[in-house]
């Protein structure tokens, strides 16, 4: 059900009339998210680099077995909360409704942190190739916002456009790194081992680390229930990509971690990634493969950047669409247009924000001592890993949340399903909570809490309070659109 609206578009119901994504565009959209040649550059090499523990490949393993475990629940609720705002709907359904508009606002402030501070290493990135391989000298900042500009577009016009661009680009990145993955076994100067699998190299001083940098990693697969209004059928595609995104890249990152174990030697790993960090994979492929698959690879990276900004930015406008249409947030931005369906107001509000922020950070960091490091090591550390820090918090209170869901109504799920796996999930996630917390100084890559230890998670933490707050006070002052709250178009319901 839509309203027409003569400003620009329409109110809608739902995100769009027509459901697009099957579940392989869904699946597409995650995997996207998570930045496959990405996790392996950087985020592989630098936990190899920073906790010096060599059981990396088995982490992937073991956060993917933990995340299953939280799928099993968050994938059966989803057959029954049909919403773009996700965790909002899903934590106010399950828990209470003040509690979804706490976690709304986390969530807003997560999933922006992660797409906003993916710039920083993009504006990096594309500066550096700038220079090394054309010789122009280009400030990081203006690469980030013409690449604003393409997301923004991008975020306008319909979600399976989106789709379609990730699907290829994602494609990309899986057969570079199949390519380093091959090259690296058949080098193995220490010959082939699948001793960094083992649990005694991975449960040593370290793993807590090693844990909260690899959950990075999974950052994104949570999203196909904001997809579920623009799915084909929402009550297998949610489902079905949740778990397929969770296999794919727990198993494909560990055996690419394995790969580079083999290929550098199991002895030297830590030091060459401490030494070269991202520039590892790309030396190795120039060394073993030629200059032209090395700069392929580097051209790949980018777009991998690209492809996470384009999923996460899809996220957020949907959580702006979904708030707004409840009216938790101004209605403004529920508005859609009319030709494509896509939440045209929600994408208008992140570009503004990834501008301003952006805009931010170049003036802060101009005449700075770190150099041209200075957003790789601000704007990227400091808010991707605050961004990871408010999703895990809103994946353990969700497992509690499809706890009290399926305890109001067992619509026949198993007890599996609606309580034992919930709950493992719960505790696990609340370790990783816990790990993240007391790792975090390690994260921002000091040696010492400062205060940007503190004052970043902070700034993920304290929104769920003030939603909180705000969900009491609309109990109070406007019960009828309190009465809506996490319903979304439940129930025929449409704007005013």
């Amino acid at each position: 059900m839509s309203v027409d609206n003569p400003v620009k578009g329409r109110t809608a119901g739902t995100v769009s009339t027509e459901r697009r994504l099957g579940v392989p565009a869904v699946t597409f959209m995650i995997i996207a998210a998570s930045a496959p040649l990405t996790v392996l550059a950087g985020g592989v090499t630098t936990t190899f680099g920073v906790t010096a523990v060599t059981g990396v490949p088995l982490s992937f393993l073991v956060l993917g077995g933990i995340l299953a475990l939280f799928a099993v629940g968050y994938a059966a609720m989803s057959r029954y909360v049909t919403n773009a705002g996700a965790f909002y709907a899903y934590i106010a359904q399950g828990i209470s409704r003040p509690a979804g508009v706490g976690a709304s606002l986390i969530a807003l402030m997560a999933y922006n942190l992660m797409q906003v501070g993916i710039y920083g290493l993009f504006g990096f990135t594309v500066s550096s190739l700038l220079s090394a391989r054309l010789g122009i000298s280009v400030p990081w900042w203006i690469p980030v916002l013409v690449c604003i500009a393409i997301v923004g577009w991008l975020g306008v016009n319909r979600v399976d456009l989106s789709a379609k661009v990730l699907g290829v680009l994602v494609a990309l990145e899986f057969l570079v790194v199949i390519v380093y993955d091959v090259m690296s076994l058949a080098v193995a100067p220490e010959g082939v081992s699948a001793a960094t699998f083992s649990p005694e190299t991975l449960f040593v001083p370290g793993v807590g680390a090693v844990l909260s940098f690899g959950i990075a990693a999974f950052m994104g697969f949570e999203s196909a229930a904001i997809y579920g209004e623009e799915s084909k059928d929402p009550q297998r595609t949610v489902a079905r990509a949740t778990f397929a995104a969770v296999g794919i890249i727990a198993v494909f990152y560990a055996v690419s971690a394995w790969a580079m174990t083999v290929g550098t030697g199991p002895s030297a790993v830590v030091e060459t990634a401490a030494n070269s960090g991202p520039d590892m994979i790309f030396a190795f492929l120039g060394e073993h493969g030629g200059l032209l698959l090395s700069d392929i690879a580097q051209l790949l990276f980018v777009t991998s950047l690209f492809a996470a900004l384009v999923s996460f930015h899809n996220a957020v406008a949907r959580y702006f669409f979904s708030l707004g249409r409840e009216r938790v947030l101004p209605g403004a931005l529920a508005k859609v247009r009319a030709d494509s369906g896509a939440p045209f107001a929600g994408s208008l509000a992140q570009t503004v924000i990834a501008v301003v922020v952006t805009v931010g950070f170049a003036i802060a960091g101009s005449g700075s001592e770190l150099g041209e490091l200075y957003p790789v090591l601000t704007m990227f550390t400091w808010l991707t890993n605050s961004g990871a820090l408010g999703l895990v918090l809103l994946m353990t209170v969700v497992s509690v949340a499809v706890i009290g869901f399926f305890r109001k109504n067992g619509h026949g799920a198993s007890l599996w399903v609606r309580l034992v796996a919930p709950g493992l999930g719960f505790a696990l996630l609340t370790l990783v909570l816990v790990l993240i917390v007391s790792n975090f100084n390690v994260l921002l890559g000091q040696s010492e809490s400062t205060a940007a230890s503190f004052v970043l998670p902070l700034l993920v933490l304290l929104p769920g309070v003030a939603g909180i707050i705000w969900g009491l006070r609309l109990r109070r002052s406007q019960p009828a659109l309190y009465a809506r709250i996490g319903h979304g178009s439940e129930n025929g319901w449409q704007d005013q």
